[in-house]
């Protein structure tokens, strides 16, 4: 597959592909929380910022796990697969490593603290990447006839 039948994935459709991962996670995260901690976890008053262990592990460890995962056996997340959206290597337009996913995600953290600035970054680069992204050497695409692959989709840099 050559560079012209790929389009880089712009900033708004990101946004949209993030909202519904959102809503997913919330989903499961909300009811196992209510679950564990009763309705007073969401009481404004409550003070620290963790309730215990089980509060940790479904706020931070399993959605961080999730989205790797799904980076990894799938190339995105359910709301990227919405828009026939994946992530790839920037480089050779093959699925993710490992080592990748994780970088790609940490920099998630380094994107959104100056004020989203690596987010927002997305709209004005000319490959669509955010700040995450050329940390982890990734790019999100999807082919221009909307077919999803698993291979490489384009050679060199364009």
């Amino acid at each position: 597959m050559d560079d012209q039948s790929i389009e880089y994935v712009g900033f708004w459709i990101r946004v949209c592909a993030a909202l519904i991962d959102s809503v997913l996670v919330l989903c499961v995260s909300v009811p196992l929380l209510v679950a564990i901690y009763g309705r007073s976890y969401f009481d404004p008053s409550r003070t620290g910022a963790l309730a215990g262990v089980a509060d940790f592990l479904i706020s931070w460890v399993a959605p961080a796990a999730a989205v790797v995962a799904f980076w990894l056996y799938k190339q995105a997340t359910p709301g990227k697969m919405v828009f026939s959206a994946r992530i790839v290597d920037a480089r050779t337009g093959n699925p993710l490593t490992a080592g990748q996913s994780i970088v790609r995600y940490l920099g998630y953290f380094v994107s959104t603290i100056p004020f989203g600035l690596g987010l927002i970054w997305v709209a004005f680069d000319r490959r669509k990447q955010g700040w995450h992204d050329k940390l982890a050497g990734t790019v999100v695409i999807r082919t221009r006839s909307g077919k999803r692959g698993t291979g490489p989709v384009f050679s060199g840099t364009s």
